[in-house]
Parts: structure tokens; C-alpha cells; sequence
């Protein structure tokens, strides 16, 4: 079994961002809602996953606030065009087949770690993670992987996309899965306003593998050779601790939907009749075959 977990939030703002200046007859935008829908039937495709949920952010939760309470501020406000589309896409994914996922006061990649971790207890269960979230890579093993399609990700320019395992994350972060937290602890996170200490990612994946972990680089400070680097770390020691905290997935939530409920079940007459309205004219050409192949 095939387990595919999107991350909504990310996929709506880099299709909005990767389409512009696309809408219907009556001038209301629609290049979100076109790209997130040819996204989602490419994953389909490529996949062909058993079940499947696109996961909300909704809201932050107050655990990471107190701890941090700039966490996100920085973060621009949603472009006016993108917020009917959001509203849209919304009512459009059960129409896709994918559950829609969230609870409030919670982010995306906590639940989407929450199912994670369930799911890879049952036997023979495959979860893939379509994101680009830098906490979610944490999770990656032996039945987790991440769905790309950036071009770096790619073994070769001819692929359409890639599934990144142990192997590629470690390349990629120069550190294995779960030591990623702890890179991030040192470097911060610019993207959710999480403070760095004025280290590089690959010089804080360096001390990571050097020491084995966050926890024996900050008990063995003295042995690190540079003096700069020792003075930063001495300097920042609670905010890497406090950092560590903030970057760490929530993993006991309970689930809202079983994974059970989550099978992968397109409505073809709604998903026409919405795309109809968005006059997504190939799209909708493409929807209509494929539903006459499954006799809806």
C-alpha cells in the first residue's frame, strides 16, 4: 500500500507563483487552481498511490509561540488573488480524490508527520511525502521518501520527477534524515523567522557529522577547532537548545481521519463541472476522456 501526503499550502503557492496572469471569461484569477490541479493528477500518474490527503496549515501551534513568539512573523501575507483560488482548491481536492487534512492551531507538517509515523507501522505500507518542507525530510527511511520535481532533485534532465530515500537526503543535507533537526538548530530557518547563530548549513552539517549529534557537539565545544565557531557556540548555546525545540515534529497528534479513510476516489461529474467554470479547456479535455475510460 501507497500512502501520498501533499503538502496543500506549498503546492497552491508554487503554482500561483509558477502561472501568472491566467483566468476565465468573467476576469477571476485562476492560475492557482490550474496548477495545483495538473499537479495533483501528475502525482496520480507518476505514483499511483493507494490513498492519499492533502494537509492545511491552520494557524501555529501555541507550544512553538511561546517558545518563539516572532516565529513566522515574517512571513508575507497571502497575495489577494491567491485567496479565492485557496478557497476553491479546497472544494476542489475531494473531487480530485484526496481528503482534505487539518486541525486548527496545527501545522501541516506535524500532521503529516503524525500520519507518517502511523502509517509506516503497518507492514509493507509506502508513504510518500510531496513537499518542500525542510522539517518533513527528517522523517525520511526506509518506507518514507520525498516526491520532487525541482530540477536539482533529478538524477537526469529527461526525468519528470524524483523520490529522494536515505541515500539522496543524505547527499542532499550531507547528514543522515534524523540529524537534519539538528542542522537546522544550528542554521535556523530564515523561511519561519527561526534565528540562526551565524553558522552555514554546510559548516553546521560538518560539526554534526564530526561530533555524531547536536548533544555531543554542545558537551564537547572545546574540541572544536575553529575559535570563532567555539565562541558561537558558547554564545547561542540555549537559542541552538530552544531552536532544536521549535524544529522538531509534534508526531502525537491524533489522527482526525483514519488512514483507512483515505482512499483515493475521484468524482468525475463534480471535478467536471467545477473545471467547466475555471474554462480550463485541454484540462477539462483530459478529465472527460479519462472519466468516459472509467465509464463515470
Amino acid at each position: 500500500m501507497k500512502l501520498l501526503l501533499i503538502d496543500g499550502h506549498y503546492y497552491v503557492y508554487r503554482s500561483f507563483f509558477a502561472i501568472p496572469n491566467l483566468s476565465n471569461s468573467r476576469g477571476e484569477p485562476t492560475n492557482a487552481i490550474f496548477g495545483f490541479t495538473k499537479t495533483l493528477r501528475l502525482m496520480l500518474k507518476h505514483l499511483q498511490p493507494d490513498l492519499g490527503a492533502v494537509v492545511w496549515d491552520e494557524g501555529v501551534p501555541q507550544k512553538r509561540v511561546e517558545l518563539q513568539p516572532a516565529y513566522k512573523e515574517t512571513r508575507k501575507e497571502m497575495p489577494k488573488p491567491m485567496i479565492p483560488q485557496l478557497d476553491f482548491i479546497q472544494q476542489l481536492t475531494p473531487l480530485l480524490g484526496f481528503r482534505n487534512i487539518s486541525l486548527p492551531d496545527t501545522e501541516a507538517d506535524d500532521l503529516m508527520g503524525c500520519y507518517t509515523i502511523t502509517a509506516c507501522e503497518r507492514p509493507g505500507m509506502e508513504v510518500v511525502l510531496a513537499t518542500n518542507d525542510k522539517d518533513l525530510y527528517q522523517l525520511v527511511g526506509p518506507c518514507v521518501k520525498v516526491y520532487t520535481t525541482a530540477k536539482a532533485d533529478l538524477a537526469s534532465p529527461k526525468d519528470a520527477f524524483a523520490l529522494l530515500g536515505e541515500d539522496q537526503v543524505t547527499a542532499k543535507w550531507e547528514v543522515p534524515p534524523g540529524l537534519i533537526g539538528d542542522v537546522l538548530a544550528l542554521t535556523g530557518d530564515s523561511v519561519d523567522n527561526i534565528p540562526g547563530i551565524g553558522l552555514g548549513r554546510k559548516t553546521a552539517a560538518g560539526l554534526i557529522r564530526e561530533f555524531g549529534g547536536l548533544e555531543p557537539l554542545l558537551n564537547n565545544i572545546e574540541k572544536v577547532k575553529s575559535a570563532k565557531t567555539r565562541e558561537k557556540l558558547a554564545n547561542a548555546r540555549e537559542q541552538v537548545l530552544q531552536n532544536r525545540k521549535m524544529v522538531e515534529l509534534d508526531c502525537r497528534i491524533e489522527l482526525p481521519v483514519p488512514i483507512d479513510k483515505l482512499e483515493i476516489e475521484p468524482d468525475y461529474p463534480a471535478l467536471i463541472a467545477a473545471l467547466e467554470k475555471c474554462e480550463f479547456k485541454s484540462l477539462l479535455q483530459e478529465v472527460r476522456d479519462e472519466a468516459a475510460r472509467n465509464r463515470i
